[in-house]
């Protein structure tokens, strides 16, 4: 018996990719929009500022108890409490030094401020995976522009994780 191309082998096995399945289905799902906390203190320092606003936002009534959000903010806050007088402290030493060191003078606190950042983004994955994983939430420490100019600033953004499928088991 031949086989012409039109025959359709009803017995064979379409491999589908999962990767491609689960996208398909998140992409039907409109994700609401990023709740922004930006810095609030008196000292911006390479777009760090030196603390967050604790307000509450009213976007999150339902999804995590005000205290659990206060004590997320103040533990970032306390982490820039501790390493931004320090990084002023050569921000200032550097700006006094440049000249004669062509710039270098600047290299502690750039390094200084990348492992502040690295410490906030590593306690802010601390408590996504200890509590706001499990309420579909998840912070990080992001770059925005600012409104009226080319400057970028570090602000804290807790996403909505999309709703995980039904068909794929946990």
């Amino acid at each position: 018996m031949t086989s012409s191309p039109d025959d359709v082998n009803l017995d064979a096995i379409h491999y589908a990719d999962d990767d491609d399945i689960g996208q398909a289905m998140l992409s039907n799902f409109p994700q609401p929009d990023p709740i922004i906390i930006r810095g609030n203190g008196n000292v911006t320092l390479f777009g760090l500022n030196s603390r967050f606003s604790s307000d509450y936002p009213n976007e999150l009534l339902g999804r995590v108890a005000p205290e659990e959000f206060k004590q997320t903010v103040d533990r970032v806050n306390s982490i820039l409490r501790k390493t931004m007088p320090m990084n002023l402290k050569w921000y200032i030493c550097g700006c006094f030094c440049c000249c004669c060191t062509l710039g270098c003078s600047m290299w502690p606190v750039v390094c200084l401020n990348k492992r502040t950042r690295s410490t906030i983004e590593k306690a802010l994955e601390w408590e996504n995976d200890n509590l706001y994983h499990r309420l579909r939430l998840h912070w990080r420490l992001t770059r925005l522009r600012f409104d009226s100019s080319a400057m970028m600033e570090y602000v804290l953004e807790l996403s909505t994780l999309p709703k995980p499928s039904i068909q794929y088991p946990d």
